[in-house]
């Protein structure tokens, strides 16, 4: 069974970090009621949390931008649960060293019982071999596997892996939720920096919360700069000034932008300018975000959904030109991908905008969650065996190729949601005559 979790402070100073050591990684929590934020997966009463109490792991992939709380979640389950902590990083570690740490989990689970949880952070950049290596260890339960990913586990981990494995989604800290450490470093006297007299002006907490875009290590090690090179006043009082945060952020404001600005409320504005059909002020931020050393996919991936989302079928070509777009970007790189990008922003803010299939796939989500999965209507079943047409798969099925307008009317539903419409065409653009095309053909059936 779980031993019982201990606070922080019942840990001698022995078993604490050197004071040396990051103030992002001194002030790391320990148990899941000092985790902060991902409360959707580890909030009171959710299955994660449940799982971790109750000692019935499986093994999972945390997935979620830099700072967000994987390592320290990973960490904080191997204590939860007694288990032996075996973390690498998949940037240095091979084959040779997993074998060595399968090794040792399977003697010490002989031995003395006691579980091992392989950490493996940056799985994403292990290869096929590499992770290969470690699904028959996960399989026998040698191991439980807990890897670490800031892309995609689809594209990134396996199949034969991701399959044995939970997948759960990490978001950035909120501002609040990043607002909260850095007052909680201030104040900590144990690991933070409680044991100084500082003094963090509004302008500075503000800035530093802002620009560390939910990463909580980027503004605890920011943070712990800016003291650093604050001189402590005659009462030995330091105060951190806007522009000692401004030039201890340097490099990662840049990176976002120069004035200011958190890098999602830089997106969020492109993204809007392009919904809004103002093709400069979309120019105008990807610009930014480019000089500002933003990535070109992400920026690219923004468009790609946009294109799909809130152009739609008004103008189908938009997610051919976007999807190019990208496919332009990898190949051509930077910095000459600014040319196939401003080609696309300024395409899809020109473009006829529609959500419709945005809205009628919300709208058939819905009865889906409603509903269930009622049976599939027996004439739309296919037939591949006697048996099947013995019981009526297929049965009174109409081909519609076989029909005038390559068109019949036919039910395509379930019984329970027979009559119900999603899909409302607008009047923009190619959509007009996909309403027209629809009118058309109901007129058709009712005829």
């Amino acid at each position: 069974m779980p031993q019982p979790q201990r606070s922080l402070f019942d840990h001698s100073r022995e078993e604490r970090l050197q004071r040396g050591a990051p103030l992002a990684a001194r002030m790391r929590p320990r148990i899941l009621d000092e985790f902060v934020g991902q409360e959707h997966l580890v909030g009171p009463g959710r299955v994660l949390r449940r799982s971790i109490e109750s000692d019935q792991l499986p093994s999972l992939v945390l997935w979620g931008p830099p700072g967000c709380g994987k390592t320290t979640l990973a960490r904080i389950i191997a204590q939860t649960t007694s288990s032996f902590f075996a973390p690498v990083s998949a940037v240095t570690a091979g084959v040779a060293d997993l074998r060595k740490i399968v090794q040792e989990a399977r003697d010490r689970l002989g031995q003395t019982g006691q579980r091992t949880i392989l950490f493996i952070d940056e799985i994403h950049r292990f290869n096929k071999a590499q992770q290969d290596a470690i699904l028959p260890h996960v399989e026998e339960g040698t191991v439980i596997f807990i890897g670490a990913t800031t892309e995609n586990p689809s594209f990134e981990v396996i199949g034969p892996l991701l399959s044995r494995s939970r997948v759960y989604t990490l978001s950035a800290l909120s501002y609040d939720q990043v607002a909260a450490i850095v007052d909680h470093a201030l104040a900590d006297k144990e690991r933070g920096l409680g044991e100084l007299r500082i003094e963090l002006t509004p302008e500075a907490r503000e800035y530093l919360v802002n620009m560390s875009g939910g990463d909580a290590r980027a503004a605890l090690n920011t943070l712990e700069l800016a003291v650093s090179a604050t001189t402590p006043d005659a009462q030995g009082l330091r105060r951190v000034e806007l522009a000692t945060v401004e030039d201890a952020l340097q490099q990662r404001a840049y990176q976002y932008d120069k004035a200011g600005d958190a890098h999602y409320d830089t997106i969020s504005a492109f993204i809007k300018s392009l919904r809004g059909s103002d093709p400069d002020a979309a120019l105008y931020w990807l610009a930014r975000m480019i000089e500002a050393g933003e990535d070109p996919l992400f920026i690219v991936r923004r468009m790609v959904i946009l294109a799909a989302e809130d152009v739609g079928l008004a103008d189908p070509q938009a997610l051919v030109v976007a999807t190019a777009c990208q496919q332009a970007v990898h190949f051509v790189g930077m910095p000459e991908g600014f040319l196939p990008m401003a080609e696309c922003a300024v395409y899809l803010a020109t473009a006829p905008k529609s959500n419709s299939a945005y809205a009628a796939y919300t709208k058939a989500l819905e009865d889906v969650k409603q509903h269930g999965q009622p049976p599939v209507p027996l004439h739309l079943r296919n037939a591949p065996t006697g048996l099947m047409r013995a019981l009526g798969y297929g049965k009174e099925y109409r081909y519609a190729h076989g029909y005038d307008e390559h068109y019949v009317e036919q039910e395509y539903r379930p019984h329970e949601l027979e009559g119900r419409t999603y899909y409302q065409p607008g009047e923009l653009g190619y959509e007009a005559k996909i309403k027209a095309w629809l009118e058309h053909l109901r007129e058709k059936g009712e005829g």
